[in-house]
């Protein structure tokens, strides 16, 4: 029976970084050395355990899913996955049934496991064709910061557990992560209800075609009015094509969104025939750095994105909440 490490202590929200500990794919099985193990299932946990462990000697984070990718729905464990768990001294999970898939190859690890969403605000799911999540809650909390900030809290407060000669700068790592992120969320939040001519929104409803996007609307105020999961043999029926072109013609939406990974077969069609655009949003579930540099790079692009499409200005977003014209 696998042991979950609960969420301690600790308060304060993320800062800016990047990530100094020692880092390798999870294809590349851990060597049993005096070198601790942590294993971060998804790209967004790898970030936030990267920043978490920043500057911790004989630390080494790996992460399991290397794939680019939009959605675990149909992720089947590799030999090498299963290899990588079994090397695991930690084991740092999303949580909220978003690694159902792997749960029989968690029962046969003797690793702790750090569940992030532990304390974590959670939304129902949003319900879509051909898909289930098993869960009658959305896991995709990594979308808004301020939960964002709670999963780091956690991850914090369970290699703190986990490693107590080290503990220490787990902790501090953590509570250093607080403020920037935090006010990100408080920047970008203004820039989007903004009474600036060039940064209004006459439109602040989302049509997203990926069901990952409901954290993000509720961060920073948006009405995500119909969320769509496109994939190989999961198309959008004629039904919801139908209720799609009659809500971006009942609202006079000027856009609307496709995740960089998924598919903008049916958006592009719904495009031709209302004559809205198509825009690109980033889920962050792949990517190539660690640390918290290409999460925070993720959201200011999704916000500089929307402010762009939906309002009537073109604008760019600076990492530092700042727009510039």
């Amino acid at each position: 029976m696998k042991k979950t490490i609960l969420s301690l202590l600790l308060s304060g929200l993320l800062l800016l970084s990047a990530c100094g500990s020692g880092t390798t794919a999870a294809s590349e099985p851990a060597e049993d050395d005096d070198t601790l193990h942590i294993l971060a299932t998804t790209y967004p946990v790898y970030l936030f355990t990267t920043a978490v462990t920043e500057g911790v000697e004989g630390v080494e984070v790996t992460r399991l899913i290397q794939q680019e990718i939009s959605c675990l729905h149909d992720y089947t464990l590799t030999v090498n996955d299963m290899k990588a768990i079994e090397a695991a001294d930690v084991i740092v999970m999303n949580g909220v049934g978003l690694e159902d898939f792997m749960a029989d190859a968690l029962s046969t690890s003797d690793a702790p496991v750090i569940d992030c969403s532990e304390g974590v605000a959670l939304l129902p799911a949003m319900g879509h064709e051909g898909h289930d999540h098993d869960t009658e809650y959305d896991p995709h909390i990594w979308m808004d910061p301020e939960r964002a900030d709670q999963m780091i809290r956690n991850i914090g407060g369970g290699l703190a557990a986990a490693d107590p000669d080290r503990a220490e700068q787990y902790q501090d790592n953590a509570i250093a992560f607080s403020g920037e992120v935090y006010n990100l969320k408080l920047s970008m939040r203004f820039i989007i209800a903004s009474d600036q001519p060039d940064l209004q929104l006459p439109h602040r409803e989302l049509i997203t075609f990926h069901d990952g996007f409901q954290y993000f609307a509720d961060a920073f105020g948006l009405d995500l009015l119909k969320a769509i999961e496109e994939e190989e043999g999961s198309e959008a029926s004629a039904a919801e094509i139908k209720e799609i072109v009659g809500l971006v013609q009942d609202y006079d939406i000027p856009a609307i969104f496709t995740e960089k990974n998924g598919s903008d077969a049916t958006a592009q069609t719904i495009a031709r025939e209302t004559g809205c655009e198509v825009f690109q949003l980033d889920m962050i579930m792949s990517g190539d750095g660690q640390g918290l540099t290409p999460y925070v790079d993720a959201l200011r692009g999704n916000v500089e994105t929307i402010v762009n499409a939906l309002g009537e200005g073109q604008v760019t977003v600076t990492a530092g909440g700042l727009v510039e014209e």
